[in-house]
């Protein structure tokens, strides 16, 4: 669903930086196999996405090339993502195929370390995401021009991101404060700010056919060995909220309906904060 930027005073985000621009959100899912062209050319497909348990943003979009760059992941920084254009199936990706070529190589197998992207961050010199406490560094805002972006002091302690998989957390089952409600089928990405705004839970282990929507800011906890999500919320309160149609993606109506319905303040309207506890 789009969201237009007005000048009403409840700026998505309320980044005046995005007045004007359209905002989208899309299911993981759908985004998956959208083609990813560059500047020069096709350099694949998106896979899945690796994003943070802190602030639940994603923080590459995986790509798959195909026999172009064999044995190595290829990921790609929100820095570089234009935009997902639904109509199109494809993503604009700002780096030219020799840039994305001549970057640091991880082996397909291996986790993302620190040195990994320290080396990533500084071939592409863009500001590294763990300094400072927001989102994005110093900024609770994706900026991607060179001009606004603000720089880790050498002796600012930075926070230690622990990077997810999409398909990994795809399936985990979510436990309200009274039981168990269903598990975690997709994930709704906005295209501005590539962070996760909810998530997609399928209940129908519960009561059949409902599909309902829960922001990251509601989980409680999160036990990554367990594979299990907890979420401050009863089991009646998710039965009776709005139900969430995958071929109808909710407009910003729907969200403020959605966030009344749980008496929890829309994102739209405060800076992100840190949603959930790791275990």
């Amino acid at each position: 669903m789009i969201h237009e930027v007005g000048d009403d005073g409840a700026s998505w985000l309320t980044n005046p930086k995005l007045k004007g621009r359209t905002i989208m959100l899309h299911l993981a899912k759908n985004i998956k196999g959208y083609r990813l062209d560059s500047l020069n050319g096709e350099i694949g497909k998106a896979r899945e996405f690796y994003f943070d348990d802190r602030y639940w943003t994603v923080r590459y979009l995986v790509a798959d090339t195909g026999g172009w760059l064999t044995g190595r992941q290829v990921l790609i920084s929100p820095y570089a993502l234009v935009g997902a254009l639904a109509d199109e199936e494809r993503i604009e990706v700002n780096l030219t195929k020799q840039q994305i070529e001549d970057s640091p190589s991880l082996d397909s197998d291996k986790p993302v370390s620190r040195q990994f992207e320290e080396s990533y961050y500084g071939y592409y010199g863009w500001p590294v995401y763990w300094a400072g406490m927001d989102a994005w560094g110093y900024s609770p805002y994706l900026l991607r021009d060179p001009e606004e972006w603000v720089r880790s002091p050498a002796k600012e302690k930075a926070w230690d991101p622990h990077l997810r998989s999409s398909r990994e957390v795809t399936g985990y089952p979510i436990e309200a404060k009274d039981g168990e409600i269903g598990h975690v089928e997709d994930f709704l990405i906005d295209d501005v700010e590539w962070t996760i705004r909810y998530l997609v839970v399928d209940t129908r282990n519960w009561w059949p056919g409902k599909k309902v929507l829960i922001a990251p800011d509601w989980i409680e906890r999160v036990s990554w060995t367990d594979h299990r999500v907890t979420v401050n919320l009863t089991r009646e309160a998710i039965k009776n909220s709005p139900e969430f149609y995958e071929d109808a993606l909710p407009s910003r109506t729907d969200e403020a309906a959605l966030h009344r319905h749980y008496d929890r303040p829309g994102y739209w309207d405060r800076q992100p904060s840190v949603p959930s506890q790791i275990v």
